[in-house]
């Protein structure tokens, strides 16, 4: 779609305007905050034919204009001024974040309330599922005369415990020999083969040591099938009651779908991202999906922001925003790249330190 230069300025204008103040804009108003001298019937005109674009909306008569989804779409794409965070926002992210830099799902849970806490909207992260990750190390730990932890570590940075009892007594060198035992035929192997028919066939080649390792062998096969599944940590949902776009039952809508976690997965991990000025998506950037976009009626009136974060270069898990189609988009992208670039450096550091 072909605007010219002063139509840009206008449209960028009333979306920035609204944003702001949530108000219906008029032309009186629009000519004050614009960067070029021009009359309110000549603002006007412009206005009436972004209008018949279908970028701007008039909710009543006698009202000024909004931005339509199609018209917050454009400015998303093309018109939308970087806003990066400052250092001193990026100090404050950094500090609020290490304190949980040693556990990737206390890691991911910090990241969504924070970002919860910072746009006053809902905010989920998800941890990097284990399709197509292999096993890095099961290490084992014991916990009490006769049980032990198993703790199995992928290559996507997942790690994942579980406990195990024996009927007889654990010693360091029973779990050496379990852990020589179990990384000489997991470590590398693609935790989708973790299955119960692996374990057995396993078992069955371990002889008269498959009675003493059986309850081990379960605790691995448990804790591979979870790895198998990312985890969704959300948090702001209640923000979503106070925000006026969504008053009535648009929040109790969005809250709804937003409980629904393999939903919400697929939504939030779909490729894409924003378009710069040349229409070319940016690379490893935040995806924006703007109210019909998201193909989910519950989300008709609501935006959702995401970015991916890698671990080691290869694409992870995700963190988003959801909240009403007036949001300052500007200022959400610049927070969750931030916020997506750090996860991923803390989740990469910690993995190799793990190896």
């Amino acid at each position: 779609m072909e605007l010219s230069n002063r139509q840009q300025k206008i449209l960028a204008a009333v979306v920035e305007h609204y944003i702001a103040t949530g108000e219906p804009v008029g032309s009186k108003m629009l000519c004050d905050s614009l960067d070029f001298t021009v009359s309110p019937a000549t603002v006007r005109n412009e206005m009436s034919e972004l209008a018949e674009r279908g970028l701007l909306l008039q909710p009543h008569t006698s009202a000024g204009r909004i931005p339509s989804q199609k018209g917050y779409r454009v400015y998303v794409d093309r018109l939308m001024k970087s806003r990066p965070l400052s250092p001193e926002e990026r100090r404050t992210i950094d500090s609020l974040l290490l304190s949980n830099a040693y556990d990737p799902q206390k890691l991911l849970e910090g990241v969504s309330r924070l970002l919860a806490g910072m746009t006053r909207f809902a905010a989920v992260s998800t941890s990097p599922g284990g399709q197509g990750a292999a096993i890095r190390a099961v290490q084992f730990v014991q916990t009490s005369r006769r049980t032990a932890m198993v703790v199995l570590i992928t290559s996507s940075g997942t790690m994942k415990t579980r406990v195990f009892h024996c009927d007889y007594d654990l010693t360091p060198d029973i779990l050496r020999v379990f852990f020589r035992t179990v990384n000489e035929r997991m470590a590398g192997r693609p935790v989708e083969e973790i299955t119960p028919a692996f374990i057995q066939s396993l078992a069955a080649s371990l002889g008269e040591m498959a009675i003493l390792m059986s309850s081990a062998l379960m605790a691995v096969l448990a804790a591979a099938q979870e790895a198998l599944e990312a985890d969704v940590c959300l948090n702001g949902q209640m923000n979503l009651l106070f925000c006026p776009e969504l008053e009535g039952s648009g929040a109790r809508r969005v809250i709804d779908f937003l409980s629904r976690e393999e939903e919400l997965t697929r939504l939030i991990l779909q490729p894409g991202g924003v378009r710069g000025r040349t229409g070319q998506e940016k690379p490893g950037g935040a995806r924006v999906l703007i109210g019909q976009e998201t193909r989910r009626p519950e989300l008709a009136n609501s935006s959702v922001v995401a970015c991916r974060y890698t671990i080691n270069g290869r694409d992870a898990g995700a963190i988003a925003v959801i909240g009403p189609t007036r949001m300052n988009y500007g200022k959400l992208v610049a927070s969750i790249e931030y916020l997506a670039d750090t996860v991923g450096k803390m989740l990469t550091e910690l993995l190799d330190q793990q190896s």
